[in-house]
């Protein structure tokens, strides 16, 4: 089980949201860890703490959301179980993938309306431009005509790395944070450990295993 409480307190509407989010974190010590937004105007507001602030702080919220808004729901889960953290703290591809979502049809739209030169006016004949023929010429010797040397590949990574790498995703987010807690030389701790999803966490472990 996590070492904190889950407040959650769902409106409908932006004004009732924020109300309730400024007197949550005012009638207790919480800490305001997000904000869900779902279709039909539903907004969600997650706080964490000990059990007695976060049920100090949902009655407060609930309340001011009420005076303000349309409250929907509050409720308080003390010690959330380990596999509920990720609906609590979404991984990072979900945020890419709704961030990505939200901007589609701004990109559809702009491609739409801007259209290449040669859809206008027709096909253009004779030579082409003295750019294009620049950029097909061929790359000239450096030197005594031998071709330009090319980057080596990536290194490989070491066989003891990338087995530490394989153990660290064998575990649980639960179990990471467990076992971040006793590795001494990590660059973050507390509840910098406790927030950190689980490509933070094993990206931290290795800097500590494996500096460079």
């Amino acid at each position: 089980m996590l070492d904190y409480a889950l407040g959650l307190i769902e409106t409908r509407g932006l004004v009732g949201a924020i109300e309730a989010a400024d007197a949550m974190t005012k009638a207790a010590r919480v800490e305001l860890i997000g904000k869900e937004r779902v279709e039909g105007g539903l907004i969600t507001i997650k706080v964490k703490g000990d059990v007695a602030s976060v049920q100090a702080a949902v009655d407060a919220g609930a309340a001011a959301a009420q005076r303000v808004g349309e409250l929907v729901s509050s409720h308080v889960i003390p010690r959330p179980d380990a596999l509920v953290e990720i609906l609590i703290y979404p991984p990072p591809t979900q945020r890419k993938e709704k961030a990505s979502q939200q901007q589609a049809p701004a990109v559809v739209a702009k491609e739409t309306t801007e259209q290449p030169p040669s859809a206008i006016g027709g096909k253009r004949r004779g030579r082409p431009p003295k750019a294009r023929l620049k950029t097909e010429e061929k790359p000239e010797s450096i030197g005594n005509g031998s071709a330009p040397p090319q980057a080596p590949p990536p290194a490989l990574l070491a066989e003891d790395e990338q087995s530490y790498i394989n153990e660290l995703n064998a575990l649980s987010v639960h179990a990471l944070r467990k076992h971040a807690r006793s590795v001494s030389g990590l660059a973050i701790f507390g509840r910098q450990i406790s927030r950190a999803n689980r490509d933070e966490l094993i990206t931290e472990l290795l800097k500590a295993r494996f500096p460079k």
